[in-house]
């Protein structure tokens, strides 16, 4: 047969790819005797879908302690007094007498009377635009502002500071309410707690779902090549064999299937930061320091080593009692 130059030339390229194929990708000798695929099964799958639940569950978890970290700091040592109830000449009078008493007071380090503007700020969205302009602060006029001060104690005075506040304003400013600002934040502690501790039970549990399907797995696979580990066995393998071969499979499976989740739970974190980018430098996404992404990023890896230990303890237990 005479084959045009073309051809020959199409022929001598097609061999040579034939070679560097064979050289660099040489087909294995074999194949193996238990496939990735059927000792893994659906392994991958739920690794993912458990650790994308896990790292956004802790990572909720690390959050709200950041927030309540935060919150504590900027409101640890804040005072408020309040002046309301007399008519708006005595109350301005007593807010000036109180600020005077408050500056000479030992242990407090700043005092700001808030102005009429931040005042009718603070109430315009529970009393509404209408009510603001209708009734405009004056001498006459019904709505009379309550006076509003704060104070910063220091450190060492934080303890004894609202009982030394409330008898220097007694005379002063007889209608004045002191309160801390860390009081109201003690039901959101609790409340953030009981949300940690949520958190914290949602991955005990995610954990052990985790677990659980890599054992249940584990035994499908070796009931599925029964067969085969008993040739296994007849060829000289031990168990010890048979089990490194489950366990590279699932920790294989775990990998990719933790890469996976986390790349979707980190996501999922970063779009929540976002719609919380009004709360201020303590929501979601800006809530988690470096330190906590370490934390969530051990998560996955966590996941591999427990697939590849649960999935070794389980084919050992269970070819222990195969005859």
């Amino acid at each position: 047969m005479i084959m045009t130059r073309r051809e020959r030339a199409w022929i001598a390229v097609k061999r040579g790819a034939g070679a560097l194929r064979d050289r660099w990708f040489p087909e294995p000798a074999s194949a193996p005797l238990l496939s990735q695929k059927a000792v893994a099964g659906p392994v991958p799958w739920v690794i993912a879908i458990m650790t994308a639940l896990t790292v956004v569950a802790a990572a909720g978890g690390l959050a709200l302690g950041s927030i309540a970290r935060t919150a504590e700091a900027d409101l640890a040592g804040g005072v408020t007094v309040q002046i309301a109830g007399p008519a708006q000449a005595e109350t301005r009078k007593q807010a000036s007498a109180a600020v005077d008493a408050l500056r000479n007071l030992p242990g407090v380090t700043d005092v700001r009377r808030l102005p009429d503007a931040e005042r009718e700020a603070l109430l315009r969205p529970w009393l509404g635009d209408a009510a603001m302009e209708d009734g405009e602060p004056g001498e006459d006029s019904l709505l009379v502002l309550p006076e509003l001060i704060e104070l910063r104690l220091a450190a060492d005075a934080q303890d004894t500071g609202i009982e030394s506040i409330r008898e220097a304003l007694a005379e002063p400013a007889p209608d004045a309410t002191v309160s801390a600002d860390m009081e109201w934040l003690a039901p959101l502690e609790g409340a953030i707690s009981a949300l940690q501790w949520l958190a914290v039970a949602l991955v005990a549990l995610l954990v052990t779902a985790t677990a659980a399907s890599v054992l249940l797995a584990s035994r499908s696979a070796l009931a599925a090549n029964h067969d085969t580990i008993e040739i296994m066995h007849l060829l000289g393998a031990h168990d010890r064999q048979v089990a490194q071969m489950f366990q590279k499979a699932a920790g294989l499976s775990a990998a990719a299937g933790g890469a996976a989740g986390f790349a979707v739970a980190q996501a999922t974190i970063i779009a929540l930061g976002r719609r919380f980018a009004d709360l201020g430098p303590g929501n979601t996404a800006a809530g988690l320091h470096w330190y906590d992404w370490i934390a969530l990023a051990l998560i996955p890896i966590a996941g591999v080593a427990l697939a590849a230990f649960t999935a070794r303890i389980t084919v050992l237990a269970t070819l222990r009692r195969m005859p």
